[in-house]
């Protein structure tokens, strides 16, 4: 490999580039879990490579060498990716084109260079991820750029001055940037997040077998968070319709394809419940709603005909909706057709003791309801067990959970009740959802983690129409009134179950995640809907488009000349000492004799006075020899002041000779 060898001192010259170097370092941590850990390791190597040479001296790689290198990098993105646009690849690629740039860094136009490129890793990191908790990284990554851009303009800046300049800079751009927030005309849609197609999915899906859900219920992240308008409904009834699984291999359960069947009428029952639903991100479609919904919250969201919301796409960002619905409902009309023949559908073979043990509770119960009373009394007096560590089931999944082991969790009992529904005729389907959710008395809204999935079944009863049965209640009642966490904190992971079990821990807990849900409302969230909400506070009303780009062009004009104000103060000159105010006087009264040059310093103007008037030669020369001694001689600081005021008190009192400022001016 060709080399070009070169030496830099460890002066003023290495001071840019560890400045530099420290930038694009922050910039690749800003990524480090989002980019291959593969990139981040390349990116690090080569700024410890950059300043390791450019301390001891050595050889960096030559043109050939580097265009090698970058193509090879380019190559091995592309295979990791299958392509170079998006987040993902993007930023890849870009960390590592950087740090090749780093590589070759010499003038400091080449520092900038480095500087904008750590700016675009922290832009990429905003458009990934705009949590809270990050926001002070990012906040500290900017001083970081702007302190760097003032050493590389001025090499001999301190720290702590180019970090004193940078943060007055960011603090002159706060209220532009607020001014930017609440005036500057928001597009619909989400223009500052870029989705990300290599994230991985989060939640219930389309699928359950019944250890699946088992895996959500260790989870302690959120999974949405609801804020009511009025009462909540209690606990026994807060459950959180998602994804409705209708289909049965004998192992596992999955949603049909066809959401756009006819939506059933329906009469709804009590009390209407109004609320907000904030969503995390998932890359799922589902959005979580109390059941029953009653309208589709969005036109990009459809209420299927078995009464889930499914979003057009995934979501990718955090998303808030406004819902009302009943949790009782009744249908009178009868369900026939396709649909009663999907939701009464069965494998050919597997399970015969389920199917045997449900056609004689079909033969015993005289109704549809005194069945499901008949099935629940089985699962209540039958040994069952509730645990999140059931043992592996056979190929005969129903027969081995009902017959054999007899413990299982939420999805297993909802699983086996469907199917026993099913085996004597009577349609049932499986809801996944979640159950329950914690109030954060901070936020004044429930907490919904995914510990809270939950799974349980609906059965088409006449005259009532599809109705709610949660067989998991019948076993572990208490599952209704609290969560996982507290049934079974064992489950948790140590961390988890440190915050839980620690009074002080969980409030501070609660806190953060209140302050989390309202910056991710009134920041992240803070659409064309919510400006417009704002600005009728602060007394406009209506503003379209056009009336928003005139007012931030007020605002803006108005803070460049608060901005032009500040400026102009900093560049006044500094107010003359005592010292300096004396010898001012001292010329001013010289000045009806001679006038002092501009360049003539004390001593020539005196020289020059007394060649042109000899008899100032005892009282103006000793003045003006004294100022000399006091402002460019040794200094002596005891008796500093008293000297100074003893200049000007001999200055106040000279009197010149009237006939001398005569003389002058004839």
């Amino acid at each position: 490999m060709a080399a070009v060898m070169t030496r830099e001192s460890a002066g003023a010259s290495l001071r840019p580039l560890l400045w530099t170097s420290a930038v694009f370092a922050g910039g690749v941590l800003l990524h480090a879990d989002r980019v291959p850990p593969w990139a981040a390791a390349v990116a690090l190597l080569l700024i410890a490579w950059r300043l390791l040479t450019a301390y001891r001296g050595g050889g960096y790689p030559g043109v050939a060498a580097r265009a090698l290198l970058a193509l090879t990098l380019v190559t091995i993105v592309i295979l990791r990716f299958h392509t170079l646009n998006g987040l993902a690849a993007g930023t890849t690629l870009l960390v590592l084109m950087a740090g090749l740039k780093l590589l070759e860094t010499r003038a400091a136009r080449d520092q900038f260079v480095m500087v904008g490129a750590g700016l675009f890793l922290l832009l990429a990191a905003c458009l990934d991820r705009q949590d809270l908790v990050r926001a002070p990284l990012y906040g500290l990554h900017a001083w970081l750029c702007c302190g760097a851009l003032a050493v590389i303009a001025a090499p001999a800046t301190s720290a702590r001055a180019a970090l004193a300049l940078a943060g007055r800079a960011l603090l002159y751009a706060v209220p532009l940037a607020l001014l930017l927030f609440v005036f500057f005309p928001r597009l619909p849609g989400a223009f500052w997040a870029i989705p990300r197609s290599d994230v991985a999915l989060s939640g219930l899906s389309d699928t359950m077998n019944p250890g699946s859900i088992g895996k959500l219920a260790t989870s302690y992240d959120a999974a949405f968070r609801v804020q009511f308008s009025g009462p909540a409904p209690p606990s026994p009834e807060r459950y959180w319709r998602g994804p409705v699984l209708h289909e049965f291999d004998g192992q596992s359960w999955r949603r049909t394809p066809t959401e756009l069947s006819a939506h059933p009428s329906r009469e709804y029952l009590g009390t209407p419940y109004r609320y907000r639903v904030q969503l995390e991100a998932s890359h799922q479609r589902w959005w979580f709603a109390l059941d029953t919904p009653t309208q589709a919250p969005d036109d990009r969201v459809l209420l299927t005909y078995d009464d889930m919301l499914l979003g057009a796409e995934p979501l990718r960002e955090p998303a808030s909706f406004d819902e009302v619905s009943y949790t009782h409902t009744r249908t009178t009309q009868p369900l026939e057709g396709a649909a009663r023949r999907r939701d009464t559908a069965l494998p050919r073979s597997g399970n015969p003791r389920t199917h045997e043990l449900a056609q004689k509770m079909r033969e015993r119960a005289g109704s549809d309801a005194a069945l499901v009373e008949a099935v629940l009394a089985y699962l209540r007096t039958g040994g069952f067990v509730y645990s999140l560590e059931p043992e592996r089931l056979g190929a005969d999944a129903i027969d081995d959970f009902l017959f054999r082991t007899r413990v299982g969790f939420c999805g297993h009992y909802a699983s086996a009740f469907v199917v026993l529904m099913r085996a004597a005729g009577v349609p049932a389907r499986v809801v996944t959802g979640y159950l329950g959710g914690e109030w954060i008395p901070y936020g004044g809204y429930f907490l919904v983690r995914q510990s809270d999935a939950h799974a349980w079944a609906e059965v088409w009863l006449e005259g009532r129409g599809w109705t709610r049965v949660d067989p998991t209640a019948v076993v572990a009642p208490e599952r209704l009134l609290r969560g996982i966490l507290d049934l079974m904190p064992q489950e948790l992971s140590a961390g988890a179950r440190l915050l839980h079990a620690s009074p002080w821990l969980n409030e501070l807990l609660q806190r953060w995640d209140a302050a989390n849900a309202w910056w991710t409302n009134r920041v992240v969230k803070f659409d064309y809907e919510a400006q417009l909400g704002l600005l009728e506070r602060l007394g406009i009303r209506s503003p379209d488009v056009r009336a928003l780009g005139w007012a931030f062009m007020l605002a803006l004009c108005l803070w460049l000349a608060v901005i032009a104000w500040q400026v102009g103060r900093s560049f006044r000159p500094a107010r003359p000492d005592p010292l300096a105010r004396a010898y001012a006087r001292l010329c001013r009264k010289l000045a009806r004799i001679a006038s002092r040059a501009p360049h003539e310093g004390p001593l020539a103007f005196g020289a020059a006075l007394v060649a042109k008037r000899p008899e100032l030669r005892t009282s103006v020369l000793p003045l003006l020899e004294r100022y000399a001694e006091l402002r460019y001689g040794p200094p002596v600081p005891e008796s500093r002041a008293q000297d100074v005021r003893a200049f000007r008190e001999a200055v106040a009192r000279l009197s010149l000779p009237r006939s001398a400022a005569a003389l002058s001016q004839t």
